[in-house]
């Protein structure tokens, strides 16, 4: 899988768990450039991309990420071990 491709399922998934269409994330997203992510938003988007992706993060990964693009490095970590 290409980091292009991950952007573009990311996106689907950042779409649907806050519902918005118009949601385009980059490497550089964080919660401070979508309205609605907050703590309980921010559970319900990590059990989302970890069933999207078939991966599991750690409580360090998901404590530890500050944008988007580190989301992706531990994604495409993850599937290539």
């Amino acid at each position: 899988m290409t980091k292009e491709e991950l952007y573009e399922r990311l996106n689907e998934v950042f779409r649907d768990v806050f519902d918005d269409e118009d949601i385009v994330v980059t490497a550089t997203t964080t919660s401070d450039d979508i309205e609605d992510w907050d703590s309980l938003e921010h559970i319900n988007l990590v059990n989302a991309v970890e069933k999207e992706f078939g991966v599991k993060f750690t409580m360090a990964q998901v404590t530890g990420m500050k944008d988007v693009g580190e989301m992706v490095d531990i994604i495409l970590a993850t599937k290539n071990q």
